[in-house]
């Protein structure tokens, strides 16, 4: 309630001086429209004022009103100076932020005088005892109603503490419901379009995510085929061969033996790297902290690691930023020929920040389908960005913003 007297104390003082220069520019723009080398100035200056005190007007509301309001102009389309004009003039939204400035705060402010009389006048009734007596005929003349002391004070006293406790509190909330409303219409969007473009960008982010995985699946496949059961097919040709040549080549079994043993490691070895690839169990277990220690250990480069998450993020956004972080490593392992690296990771505003520079030779691009590009769907599949800033000569900035809910 306090907040909203405030929001209607600043409008009564602000509105009509914001109006009057507000009409005095459309007005002057219209007068001299005849001109219009002159005019075209003023115009170009009126829109380009209302919209600074139009995002004056929308802070306001979102500090007073906890009314928070996106910027509801439209981006200006590729063009020169007159386009963007034409763009200005046709804009409904603009229009109806010059509405709220010229006629919309003036006509609240003048409702904002009437709540705060309705203060001070409780605030006079109730201090009426203390200064009745020094009133011309020693009363106070409320028009309808003239106060004497005695039975005419208490009378005032009763009668402001009742503006006070409920009249007036009830007025201003209400108006400030009434400013809510017309706040809204007038300084918010009414155009659908930032919607369908939010949708659409879920569309294409989904459909990256499903690619993604899709991706990811075939990865294992190609692995598991190339790799671990390859090996697996050998050592099982291997102890074949054994089986055979036990009663009759003892020694060549035993060597078959042997190599079927390696082989045997050799295919643990490339299926724990291959899990380690889908989701490694210490980052389940303990968290990014220790699980990029493993990875940073490993790289020959050396890695500065500084991670500062107070609570641990959701599952799917800590193994994004887990794969973000190993493959920009083995990028910079294998491509940048850097001396040294960093990896900074923070929450901040339900946010995961994810960042991993090096000092290298540069020249990192996601959009040629390296590694970086399948680690950009899968950030966007989650809601969030990623930024690769690589110029040819370096460093190279690899850039995550992850939501992390509420």
């Amino acid at each position: 309630m306090w907040r909203s007297l405030a929001w209607e104390a600043l409008g009564a003082s602000l509105g009509y001086v914001i109006s009057t220069f507000v009409i005095l520019m459309v007005g002057l723009s219209i007068g001299l429209a005849v001109t219009f080398v002159i005019a075209i100035p003023l115009v170009w200056f009126t829109f380009l004022a209302s919209a600074q005190l139009g995002r004056m007007e929308r802070s306001r509301a979102a500090a007073l009103l906890d009314v928070n309001l996106a910027w509801p102009h439209a981006p200006f389309a590729p063009g020169n100076w007159w386009s963007r004009l034409r763009q200005r003039v046709t804009s409904a939204s603009r229009w109806r932020e010059i509405a709220y400035l010229a006629v919309g705060l003036p006509l609240l402010g003048t409702l904002g005088v009437i709540v705060l009389a309705l203060w001070t006048a409780s605030i006079l009734l109730i201090t009426l005892p203390t200064y009745v007596t020094h009133l011309p005929g020693r009363s106070a003349d409320l028009g309808l109603l003239r106060l004497h002391p005695g039975t005419g004070v208490i009378v005032g006293l009763a009668l402001g503490v009742v503006v006070f406790a409920c009249l007036a509190p009830r007025a201003t909330v209400t108006l400030a419901a009434l400013n809510r409303t017309v706040v809204r219409w007038l300084l918010g969007s009414h155009d659908r379009s930032g919607l369908v473009r939010r949708v659409d960008e879920l569309e294409v982010s989904r459909g990256a995510a499903i690619d993604s995985a899709e991706a990811e699946r075939q990865r294992i496949e190609r692995d598991l085929h190339d790799g671990a059961q390859q090996r697996l097919v050998a050592l099982a040709m291997d102890l074949g061969r054994a089986r055979e040549r036990f009663d009759t080549d003892p020694e060549r079994a035993r060597q078959l033996v042997d190599d079927a043993h390696e082989e045997a490691k050799a295919a643990l070895a490339e299926l724990r790297d291959l899990a380690r690839g889908i989701h490694p169990a210490v980052l389940t277990d303990r968290g990014l902290d220790a699980a990029l220690s493993a990875v940073v250990s490993r790289c020959p480069v050396p890695v500065t690691l500084a991670i500062d998450v107070p609570k641990r993020p959701p599952p799917a956004v800590e193994s994004a930023a887990y794969f973000v972080v190993a493959e920009a490593l083995t990028n910079v392992a294998k491509h940048a020929e850097a001396t040294r690296a960093q990896v900074t990771i923070a929450l901040q505003n339900n946010r995961l920040v994810v960042e991993v520079h090096d000092d290298g030779v540069g020249g990192a691009d996601a959009s040629l389908g390296s590694g970086l590009s399948g680690l950009s769907d899968r950030v966007s599949g989650l809601g969030g960005w990623m930024r690769v800033l690589s110029p040819t000569s370096g460093p190279t900035s690899v850039m995550v913003e992850l939501p992390c809910g509420s």
